[in-house]
């Protein structure tokens, strides 16, 4: 049974925002090779790196990342994973925290990075941001592996070619955030907060001409047993969102 989660609100993380769809199409077009660097955030203790080429509208995005929430509940932690564009292009610092909890919510982080433009969903699954909450799609478990040939959107074109485009990779263990466990979500009240915050990010950078050396075979993206795994954040947040609490906006896609 599919279950769709809605793992944050119209204002954060940018899946309700429309200043993606509100961008006009720069001349520029984004063919070439962009690279960054998954920082953690939140003291997550994850790292990782992105690597994207785009010739034409064809993008070849490969992702690694290891040290992420293994698990929730006992059942493998889905992270799901964007190309946020059309705000400041940059990774949240701490300065964004404006409660002083020690977290960065995804409320406090989606004015550096913006709204989503593309989803990284596993294999042939939406890549739009309508997709942006689907635990089904993303990858799960502490490691991923995730290599994809998408057609890429005018908007994440556009935040390429003017450097605004951020990676960001979201959800935190709640037993190694205190104050995420204890407290509520910004986004779903039902889960602790460290559940929708994010965990990695990265702005990503055109590279010197020719393909990014990604030192990665061609392999599959790893889901790590979501169709089976979390069932409790899965259902929490799919409850949240027939519920009506959390709603995704739309935004039309000419080239989806």
């Amino acid at each position: 049974m599919k279950r769709k989660a809605m793992m944050m609100a119209a204002p954060v993380l940018g899946l309700g925002l429309a200043l993606a769809g509100a961008m006009p199409a720069m001349a520029d077009h984004a063919m070439g090779s962009y690279a960054a660097t998954l920082n953690q955030i939140n003291n997550s203790g994850a790292s990782g790196e992105v690597w994207i080429d785009v010739e034409g509208s064809t993008a070849t995005v490969t992702l690694n990342a290891s040290g992420l929430a293994e698990t929730f509940n006992g059942a493998a932690y889905p992270h799901v994973q964007h190309i946020h564009v059309g705000a400041q292009g940059v990774c949240p610092g701490t300065e964004v925290d404006a409660n002083g909890d020690g977290i960065i919510s995804t409320t406090e982080g989606a004015g550096s990075y913006g709204g989503i433009g593309t989803t990284l969903s596993v294999g042939g699954a939406d890549k739009s941001p309508n997709a942006g909450v689907d635990v089904t799609v993303a990858p799960s478990g502490s490691t991923i592996t995730y290599k994809e040939t998408f057609e890429l959107n005018q908007e994440t074109q556009d935040s390429l070619a003017n450097g605004t485009a951020v990676v960001v990779v979201h959800g935190l263990d709640p037993a190694t955030q205190p104050a995420g466990a204890t407290a509520p979500s910004d986004l779903v009240p039902e889960l602790p907060l460290a559940a929708t915050s994010p965990a990695l990010c990265g702005t990503l950078a055109m590279q010197p001409a020719g393909h990014a050396d990604t030192g990665v075979a061609p392999v599959g993206s790893t889901t790590g047993g979501v169709e089976n795994g979390m069932l409790a954040l899965g259902g929490v947040l799919g409850a949240a969102a027939l519920g009506g609490a959390f709603v995704l906006g739309r935004r039309s896609t000419a080239t989806r």
